[in-house]
C-alpha cells in the first residue's frame, strides 16, 4: 500500500484546522508508533507553513503601516 504525500494546504485556516486535528490525534495517544512519526512530521509542515503565512501578513502590516501599499507575497 503506497501512501500519497500530503499536499501543501491551500490556506492558512486549513492548515490550522489540520494541525488541531493532528495534535488531537497525537495527544490521544491511540496512534501507533509508525503513524505517530509520520503524524509528527506532518506537524511540523503545517506549523512552517502557518508561521510563514503569519509572517508575510506581519511584513505586509509593517509596510502599511510606513503608508506604502506593497502586494501580499508569501515567498
Amino acid at each position: 500500500m503506497s501512501q500519497q504525500a500530503p499536499s501543501t494546504p491551500p490556506d492558512y485556516e486549513t492548515a490550522l484546522a489540520e494541525l488541531e486535528q493532528l495534535i488531537g490525534k497525537i495527544e490521544s495517544g491511540q496512534m501507533p508508533l509508525e503513524q505517530l512519526l509520520a503524524g509528527y512530521e506532518r506537524g511540523a509542515e503545517l506549523l512552517n507553513f502557518c508561521r510563514d503565512k503569519l509572517q508575510a501578513v506581519e511584513n505586509q502590516i509593517k509596510v502599511l503601516d510606513e503608508g506604502r501599499l506593497k502586494p501580499w507575497s508569501t515567498e
